[in-house]
């Protein structure tokens, strides 16, 4: 029998972990609307962002896909869309982009308002009242067929692609193998991986993809350093790599492809876009945290998996990141931050297949309601949409 949780059904058939409601600006101008908004109504959550206004062409259209899939996320109940009202990616798009799943959706323009406080008390009035709606809405046994993992990892050290990812990828495979679907991305920190991913994938075409995705960020890496000022800003990997025992991009990468298990590989996501289907899939995104984490949730990703071999304290709005780590010396200086110690494998206290079951469940318990420290903790600090030069 498959494995379930007690999750949010919501009206379009898909399934939340959390129950919140999601304030949306539609353009920085109405960031600080949003944020005070939020800050008045228990259980909303805000999308801090540089970005809606003064783009052009292909950059403007990710970040309009990637907000109105934020809305469409099925953690939330609810969004309600602050907008300025001159922006070039209007509120009314943004909301006319969500209103397919049929959630709970309103708009709140300051400029029609007539200023930041009465748009302050409007939008904060929706607020409440959809969370009271919401706050009515039970949990349900669901397969795990209805969860989609992001797998995404920062401030790595020898410890992570040695137990940490690796680990995680023995519950990424537990999860796709019962109709789940996982996400692995990071290209930046995926060259060298191709071919080794490339024969995982389920043809010749998704093969190709898979190639072409890292091709293209290698070859963009390459321009961006060739005619740098500071040789320090030509290295592919942190200064907290290094010191955490890493020798180079290849190695790292030869570690963070471990995440992903050895499940094969359904497709590339581009972007602001959700898959199709179920399954394992490549995004392609940098390597930046916060750009990784805004593209999985994009793409549908309730829960967030995040090994980090030397710590950090970040999370997502609305979104629980499961922090792991390999390395025991940071489970005992970052506890307050850090879920999972996989460095039990390393004391040889656990094997690495007992960590993988332990993570699963950890998944499978957060999906049902149990609290990540980041979330405790108030971190959301990862939200951050891509930018295209």
């Amino acid at each position: 029998m498959a494995d379930t949780f007690m999750g949010f059904r919501r009206k379009n058939g898909s399934v939340g972990v959390r129950n919140q409601i999601a304030i949306i600006p539609s353009v920085f101008c109405s960031a600080k609307v949003a944020e005070r908004i939020a800050n008045q109504v228990p259980g909303s959550v805000y999308f801090r962002h540089p970005v809606g206004c003064s783009q052009v062409g292909e950059d403007l259209e990710v970040t309009a896909k990637t907000l109105i899939a934020i809305g469409k996320n099925p953690n939330f109940a609810g969004v309600v869309v602050v907008g300025l009202g001159c922006e070039r990616f209007s509120p009314y798009e943004l909301a006319d982009g969500i209103a397919p799943v049929n959630k709970m959706l309103e708009t709140v323009v300051i400029q029609t308002e007539g200023d930041s406080l009465a748009a302050i008390q409007k939008g904060s009035k929706i607020a409440r009242e959809m969370q009271q709606i919401a706050s009515r809405q039970v949990r349900e046994k669901v397969p795990v067929s209805e969860l989609m993992i992001g797998l995404n990892c920062g401030g790595s050290d020898m410890t992570s692609g040695l137990i940490a990812n690796p680990a995680l990828g023995i519950a990424s495979d537990k999860l796709v193998s019962q109709g789940g679907s996982s996400i692995l991305s990071e290209i930046t920190e995926l060259i060298g991986t191709e071919e080794i991913l490339a024969r995982r994938a389920v043809n010749k075409e998704v093969a190709n993809e898979i190639r072409e995705t890292i091709f293209r960020t290698e070859e963009k890496l390459r321009k961006q350093t060739q005619n740098s000022s500071n040789k320090e800003r030509t290295h592919l990997i942190s200064k907290g790599n290094y010191a955490g025992g890493l020798s180079s991009v290849v190695e790292k990468s030869l570690g963070s492809m471990k995440k992903s298990g050895n499940a094969p590989f359904s497709g590339v996501i581009q972007y602001g876009h959700q898959p199709d289907k179920k399954g394992l899939f490549l995004l392609d995104s940098p390597g930046h945290d916060g750009e990784v984490s805004t593209g999985e949730v994009a793409a549908g990703a309730q829960i967030i998996l995040f090994p980090t071999g030397r710590g950090t304290p970040t999370g997502f709005p609305g979104v629980p990141v499961i922090k792991i780590t390999g390395n025991p010396k940071t489970y005992t200086k970052m506890r307050e931050n850090i879920d999972i110690n996989a460095g039990q494998v390393l004391n040889g206290e656990k094997t690495l297949e007992q960590m993988g079951n332990e993570i699963y469940q950890e998944i499978l318990e957060v999906a049902s309601g149990k609290y990540v420290k980041s979330e405790v903790l108030g971190h959301d600090e990862q939200f951050c949409v891509t930018r295209l030069p």
